[in-house]
């Protein structure tokens, strides 16, 4: 025979209490999903393991977007990069990679080779996604946004996009503008100070 436990009231008052305390923040959850910008309604896998990745998770915050790439005369701009996330991130810089062969086809290698280049030999953070196509008619619908919103395509690896935390202003530097120059971080100084 089932009997019912003389604390079980309690127990559904008390989940009944918690669950209308969480409400206000379940709802402001749903809020920041559905006030993801268009720009960012994307998926991508990671580069360390393929797990696919809601670039929504980046809303209101200031996204420089580079195309990357192992084997190039640019690569060395990882090391800029890794800086320049470094330096800004806490103020809401987040930098987004997306290694392609492209250009060059210097980007030969599967995720484990990029990955492994990214992170033990440049020391990346920043998040990083699998090889992906950003130019010509193949490329990934995110890449076809980026180069609506500034009638601009890249023309070689580490082309650079910067996305104002709006998700709507954007950006485009060509891959000789270094990450360190005054041209860039001033740019990224300026979306940093403008709240969406």
């Amino acid at each position: 025979m089932h009997t019912t436990h003389p604390n079980l009231p309690r127990r559904r008052f008390a989940q009944g209490s918690l669950a209308l305390l969480a409400a206000p923040w379940l709802a402001t959850g749903h809020a920041q999903t559905a006030a993801c910008p268009a720009l960012l309604s994307h998926r991508f896998p990671r580069l360390q393991d393929e797990q696919p990745q809601d670039l929504c998770q980046y809303a209101g915050k200031v996204l420089l977007v580079v195309n990357t790439a192992s084997y190039c005369g640019f690569t060395r701009q990882y090391e800029g990069l890794e800086a320049l996330y470094a330096k800004y991130e806490k103020q809401g810089l987040v930098v987004l990679g997306f290694p392609s062969n492209d250009f060059g086809q210097q980007e030969p290698g599967g995720s484990k080779q990029i990955a492994e280049l990214c992170f033990n030999t440049y020391g990346v953070k920043f998040p990083m996604f699998s090889k992906t196509v950003v130019k010509g008619s193949g490329r990934n619908a995110f890449y076809e946004q980026l180069a609506a919103a500034t009638k601009a395509t890249p023309q070689w690896n580490f082309h650079k996009y910067l996305v104002a935390r709006d998700g709507k202003n954007v950006t485009s530097f060509a891959s000789q503008v270094e990450p360190g120059s005054a041209e860039l971080t001033r740019a990224v100084e300026a979306a940093l100070k403008l709240r969406g």
